[in-house]
């Protein structure tokens, strides 16, 4: 429980490391070594787009990130009816459903210390449970930041590109970079700059890959309308037309959230909740 709680903290700072850490070498590095002439660039060239892309990507990651944070599921354990006798009260503190429960998709969160409504699992680098509030703001933070990661590796290659004059026409060249450009680096031929953008470039690609590999795998649950929790604990849920799966979780302002980082306040949830 000690290292899941130091995972908790240590999970969300080294995201915004990343975060940081991208953002710079973006503006800094990445965008103005696209401009060739900075007096001749045209008001809509590539160097520009690539730049409005980047800051749209990340506003959208970051800011489903804070929603995320700032919405955690509601705790049910004071007004939930968990049953008489102690017995039933030290099932949720372990983490099990217990068999008088009034909702079948509820969970106690050790690390959070409350009971949540049609949770999904906790998510260590948002240091919060996912659950019925904030999980469209979550796969809408998985996407983007995929997406951003995906950016940031493609402008990462145009960079090492042009400073080591080499070419990723061939996909095996972007696998055997690293060991070569380790030997490189020890050598003294490759620069501390560049060396840490290869590095970046593998860390961009694996994060993307994760996420985008995440959020197929939460929109494919959605679809089906379980949950992680429901799936791990062999729960059965009842069939339901995949529309109504997907409206319960996005809502009908699905494409406002899409756009731009918004609370889900047309979710089915919200709906309950004004009642």
């Amino acid at each position: 429980m000690l290292v899941l709680r130091l995972l908790n903290v240590v999970a969300p700072a080294y995201f915004l490391c990343i975060s940081l850490v991208t953002f710079v070498l973006q503006i800094f590095l990445f965008i103005p070594s696209m401009f060739r002439d900075p007096s001749t660039t045209p008001l809509f060239s590539p160097a520009l787009l690539h730049g409005a892309l980047f800051l749209f990507l990340s506003a959208n990651a970051l800011g489903n990130y804070v929603l995320v944070i700032q919405s955690p599921p509601e705790d049910l354990g004071k007004g939930l009816n968990l049953g008489k006798g102690a017995e039933v009260v030290a099932d949720w503190l372990d983490g099990s459903r217990s068999p008088g429960s009034a909702l079948p998709s509820t969970h106690f969160c050790r690390l959070c210390a409350r009971v949540t409504q049609r949770h999904d699992h906790h998510c260590f680098f948002t240091g919060n449970c996912i659950g019925s509030r904030n999980m469209r703001n979550f796969i809408m933070f998985c996407l983007y930041t995929s997406l951003a990661c995906l950016d940031s590796l493609v402008a990462g290659m145009v960079y090492i590109s042009a400073a080591l004059s080499m070419s990723f026409a061939n996909p095996l060249a972007f696998f055997t970079l690293l060991p070569h450009s380790i030997s490189q680096f020890f050598s003294g031929a490759l620069l501390s700059s560049e060396m840490f953008v290869i590095l970046m470039l593998y860390l961009w690609l694996g994060i993307g890959l994760a996420c985008a590999g995440f959020c197929c795998h939460q929109m494919l649950l959605i679809l089906r309308g379980q949950t992680r929790y429901q799936v791990r604990k062999g729960m059965v849920v009842r069939a339901r037309p995949w529309k109504e799966n997907l409206q319960e979780v996005f809502g009908k302002r699905w494409l406002l959230g899409l756009l731009i980082p918004v609370l889900n306040v047309g979710s089915d949830y919200h709906r309950q909740k004004e009642k």
